[in-house]
């Protein structure tokens, strides 16, 4: 049912409850996962200057990428690390479109009912509204 899952992670602890669901929904349906991660460039300043930063943000991306991806290898499920450059919402809906993903799981937190609604422009809303497939949101 779910050949390939997306997991978008920007590596903070509310990537694990996703990691979870999508480890189980994997081993259930055999599913291929690929995680995500973007990061994001900084606007109106020269690449060239941004270099080594950049390089650094990547090698740590790399490294979370092997951490997360270990739990999935130990379980025999095939696995794919992403890292891409962007703007977080338009990557993740992009590969939505270009990829033959068949689920996005993603992490998402609960909205304060008393608080006003301007929670409901946050990437994972964002990323619900306009994936091309269906997306599951973990909270």
């Amino acid at each position: 049912m779910f050949e390939h899952i997306l997991i978008p992670v920007d590596f903070t602890e509310k990537n694990i409850a996703a990691l979870d669901v999508a480890l189980d929904m994997a081993a259930q349906f055999g599913s291929r996962i690929t995680l995500l991660h973007v990061i994001e460039r900084i606007e109106n300043v020269d690449e060239a200057e941004m270099r080594v930063f950049y390089a650094r943000l990547e090698d740590r991306a790399t490294e979370n990428l092997n951490q997360m991806a270990q739990r999935f290898v130990d379980h025999g499920i095939q696995l794919e690390g992403k890292i891409e450059y962007g703007k977080r919402a338009r990557e993740i809906i992009r590969y939505t479109s270009d990829d033959d993903f068949n689920l996005v799981i993603l992490s998402s937190h609960k909205i304060d009912l008393n608080e006003s609604l301007t929670d409901l422009g946050t990437l994972s809303h964002q990323v619900s509204i306009f994936a091309q497939c269906p997306v599951l949101m973990v909270k």
